[in-house]
């Protein structure tokens, strides 16, 4: 038996198919919306400290994943009879249908935003909390941008799907596509002609809105962004319209000021494992320290506690004189984070915002702290200056090399007028023939006499910038001394020696090799 091909394509002339498109379209637009909202909420709760929380959130995935859409339909529909107040909106067959889509539609929402959330490295939120970020501003800024672009595909294909799963709603007789079709084959019987002519209504469905999705997708896609660098002239003409730019904000002396950072009795343990054991450790406004040990001898954990990346186990951190961090104090606390504010940290991996530009992640925390406004973003400008990327201030982080991330990294913290900085191994990701521009740019903050505490693996460069070396070892600060005792004491001790053939140094003195 053939086709009938003229009943076929007067089935796309009939006000009542494209009244049951909109239906479709309103149907699945609104349950995926919804659900995505709703998922992300779910999503946030499975990754939450609060173990209530996260127990809640995952028994709701598991259940409403388990569930049979056709079921929950049904149930949804008929739970009047269960509860007679609910009636006059759940005997709609729409509300009906909406409601048991968007209880699905949320469970599988919320593994795609888990995901998502979950790619997004852990480097991204320290670096959020280095800057003073408090926990809605990270999510806000940095976490659910990047989250949202990985998800992406896979929540465009969770449309589609939702789309195609509004035909099951015509067993609740919601006039939508299926149920239409339905209603004319069972008068006319030209079943595969109506059924074929169904297809097609979803086919034109999907695909305008996948057209519309994969345009999304090309213009969130940062490695298609690729602005070009500022040319000599852009840049000597952007130059002419700064005002210079001290890295270092000038901090008065003061006879008897208080040291700019003082470390009491601090001690941190990860389980069993104690990396931090009873530290002491006094730093003058305008000191530069070089942090230098054997690897797990506890430096970066010194450097994260100083910044509140990590809560103490016991002891206190003193900043300019007033008490900052004390043990069993959260690191999130609103002190911590006000003392935060006056230190900047630089990474080992940078943790740069991958979507924001070059100029954008150095005034992401002054925006957030209320401080981005013209004059801000001319200082940002200045700040890339100094550090030799005023020509990439349009471009993205992946357009960058290690060396240039990285004095981006450093121009980001300096963009809050930092009075302490913190570098956690700033060269030890670079290519070698990188590491020299990286170590000028510290070298230029030490002249301006910013206070750092610098963890180092390059030991000549830690013999000529510090005023002090500090070495560890076993979490223990075995010791802390001028780069002139470690080059020139005539008789050094055990500690000494060591510490030498550590740097490569002989042991009778003079300098590295």
């Amino acid at each position: 038996m053939e086709l009938n091909w003229t009943y076929f394509f007067s089935l796309f002339s009939m006000a009542m198919f494209w009244r049951a498109v909109v239906t479709v379209v309103e149907l699945g637009t609104l349950s995926w919306l919804i659900g995505l909202v709703l998922g992300f909420c779910v999503a946030s709760a499975q990754l939450s400290g609060i173990t209530a929380l996260r127990a809640a959130a995952k028994v709701y995935v598991w259940f409403f994943r388990s569930v049979p859409l056709l079921v929950l339909l049904v149930f949804v529909f008929n739970s009047p009879q269960i509860f007679p107040s609910a009636g006059p909106a759940l005997s709609i067959p729409f509300v009906s249908g909406l409601l048991s889509l968007v209880l699905t539609e949320t469970a599988y929402m919320a593994e795609i935003h888990r995901g998502g959330l979950m790619s997004v490295s852990k480097g991204q939120r320290e670096a959020g909390r280095a800057l003073g970020l408090g926990y809605w501003g990270i999510q806000a800024r940095i976490v659910v941008p990047q989250a949202f672009r990985i998800a992406l595909p896979t929540l465009v294909n969770e449309y589609v799907t939702v789309i195609k799963l509004t035909s099951l709603v015509s067993v609740i007789s919601l006039p939508e596509l299926l149920m239409t079709g339905q209603r004319l084959y069972s008068q006319n019987f030209l079943v595969m002609e109506t059924l074929l002519a169904v297809a097609v209504y979803y086919v034109m469905i999907v695909s305008a809105f996948g057209a519309a999705f994969q345009w999304l997708e090309r213009r969130l896609d940062l490695q298609r962004r690729q602005p070009a660098s500022l040319d000599d002239k852009a840049c000597g003409d952007l130059r002419a319209t700064l005002r210079p730019v001290a890295l270092v904000p000038p901090l008065p002396a003061v006879p008897g000021a208080p040291l700019a950072l003082e470390m009491r009795g601090i001690s941190k343990s990860y389980g069993s494992q104690k990396v931090l054991d009873i530290v002491q450790l006094r730093v003058a406004t305008g000191e530069v320290l070089c942090l230098i040990g054997p690897s797990g001898s506890g430096k970066t954990s010194l450097i994260r506690t100083i910044n509140a990346l990590e809560a103490i186990d016991s002891g206190e951190i003193i900043l300019f004189g007033e008490s900052y961090l004390t043990a069993g104090e959260s690191p999130d606390s609103e002190r911590a984070r006000d003392g935060v504010r006056r230190i900047g940290m630089v990474f080992q991996s940078f943790n740069l915002f991958p979507h924001l530009t070059v100029l954008d992640n150095v005034l992401m925390a002054p925006a957030y702290h209320g401080l981005g406004d013209a004059a801000m973003r001319d200082f940002a400008l200045g700040l890339l200056d100094k550090v030799g990327l005023l020509a990439h201030a349009y471009k993205y982080p992946h357009q960058l090399s290690g060396g240039q991330q990285q004095r981006v990294a450093i121009a980001r913290a300096l963009a809050m007028k930092p009075d302490i900085m913190l570098f956690d191994e700033p060269t030890s990701a670079l290519d070698p023939e990188l590491v020299g521009d990286v170590l000028r740019v510290i070298q230029r903050l030490a002249k301006e006499g910013m206070t750092m505490l610098i963890v180092t693996h390059e030991m000549e460069f830690a013999l000529n910038i510090s005023d002090r070396v500090v070495f560890m070892e076993g979490g223990k600060l075995q010791m802390d001394v001028s780069p002139d005792v470690l080059r020139n004491q005539p008789y050094p001790n055990d500690t000494l020696l060591r510490v030498r053939k550590f740097m490569g140094m002989p042991s009778h003195g003079g300098r590295a090799a």
